[in-house]
């Protein structure tokens, strides 16, 4: 053997093709199985030409910030006080923080409905201990301003945001 090929392979070099058949596993380009035995193989590699064997049918992977496809910007609405997402206060932000709950109160709801004809009488309404702390805490938050960066997705936005005025 000549060249690259018949060079001892180091462990950094069993670990890369560790991570590459890993990628392959979740990519669906490999079973477990098949993940599984490549993987034994690779640890066991003594020369780079082991290493290749193992992984020759894949693809080379492509690092993420390489990728073709780039996720797309939010979008955003101006209005008198800035941005829609600056400002915290659009609609499609008050529907991310209420519609959870207001999923849960439909489904407790329910529950309490299907129970309440099924025994004949309508009891009492147990959902409000569920429902009613959570729902006044949402009104608390939304009406004191729930966009100081409390959802999740506004944080990232604004994390977005500064990332770009640094640059």
């Amino acid at each position: 053997m000549d060249g690259r090929s018949g060079m001892r392979a180091a462990d950094a070099d069993r670990e890369a093709t560790a991570e590459r058949l890993r990628a392959a596993l979740e990519e669906g380009r490999l079973n477990l199985h098949e993940y599984d035995e490549r993987l034994g193989r690779a640890y066991g590699a003594k020369t780079y030409a082991d290493l290749d064997e193992v992984v020759a049918d894949l693809p080379r992977t492509t690092p993420a910030q390489h990728a073709a496809v780039a996720p797309a910007a939010p979008p955003t609405a101006t209005g008198a006080g800035g941005t829609v997402a600056e400002s915290g206060h659009g609609t499609g932000s008050l529907l991310a923080i209420w519609s959870p709950w207001l999923r849960v109160a439909g489904i407790l709801t329910a529950i309490w409905l299907f129970a309440s004809v099924g025994s004949g009488h309508l009891g009492h309404y147990w959902p409000v201990w569920a429902i009613g702390p959570w729902g006044f805490f949402l009104l608390m938050r939304t009406v004191s301003g729930h966009g100081q960066g409390w959802h999740p997705a506004e944080r990232r936005g604004r994390a977005r945001r500064d990332g770009r005025r640094r640059r």
